[in-house]
């Protein structure tokens, strides 16, 4: 089937079949999981499908948006948008505190980290408040690109206390088997979770256009003492990372 006949609203579209964006929408699943449209396969421009099925490029734009929420499709900046590839989206539990290093080894993935920010730094109030820090005291900043099997996941911007890690450029790898080493690997921490979309310096280094879904997650860790180990502020992309939390109904 040509690609002009794929999107042929004849062969689709029906007047009493619900919202045109749903029935694009639905279309566009039912080939991808059906295996008509093959993973890594290029999808033509919006304004391309707009003018082959005859709707507005909004009602395209919504339609392929939800599919890129729901991981379906994969939008590249400058590049456009492509059938995801089979088996390459990432669950990491909820219920226990591993590094992003230690996950990805779990899965048999192979990991690489690009630095953006290692080093000593003015802390910013936030970093003061949450590490209790004093105000003339520095902060020590990791900030990197994690990528998983060549794939750019996630945007890690983490900060510590000196006194926790003296020498930032200690950490070539995993943070946590770093910490171990010292004796301050935390045993707890707290995570926020929340929906955001992508702003261009993020999206520019994950590889993925402006203002698509992502998810931040904002993690304090903690010694058994109670100090406060690191604050994580991290950009995960949402067409390619799920969190699951296991749970049991309270008695």
């Amino acid at each position: 089937m040509t690609i002009n006949n794929f999107f042929n609203p004849s062969n689709w579209l029906n007047t009493s079949g619900g919202p045109l964006y749903l029935q694009l929408q639905r279309h566009l699943t039912q080939a991808i999981t059906s295996g008509k449209l093959e993973p890594d396969a290029a999808l033509p421009a919006e304004r391309d499908i707009a003018l082959m099925t005859g709707l507005s490029r909004v009602t395209v734009r919504r339609a392929i948006g939800t599919l890129v929420e729901d991981g379906l499709i994969t939008q590249k900046r400058g590049s456009g948008s492509f059938v995801t590839e089979k088996g390459r989206r990432v669950e990491q539990s909820l219920s226990s505190l591993t590094s992003f290093t230690e996950d990805m080894a779990l899965r048999g993935m192979s990991v690489h980290s690009l630095w953006t920010e290692r080093g000593l730094f003015l802390p910013t109030s936030k970093e003061i408040e949450i590490l209790q820090l004093s105000e003339n005291s520095s902060v020590v900043r990791l900030s990197r690109l994690r990528s998983a099997d060549g794939i750019p996941l996630a945007i890690e911007r983490a900060a510590l206390s000196p006194d926790i890690l003296p020498n930032p450029l200690l950490v070539t790898n995993s943070l946590y088997e770093v910490l171990g080493q010292n004796g301050n690997r935390p045993v707890r921490a707290t995570q926020r979770i929340s929906a955001t979309n992508l702003q261009a310096e993020d999206a520019d280094i994950l590889n993925v256009e402006i203002g698509v879904a992502g998810l931040k997650i904002e993690r304090t860790s903690y010694l058994a003492s109670g100090k406060v180990v690191e604050f994580t502020q991290s950009i995960y992309r949402g067409d390619k990372y799920d969190f699951v939390a296991q749970l049991q109904l309270a008695k």
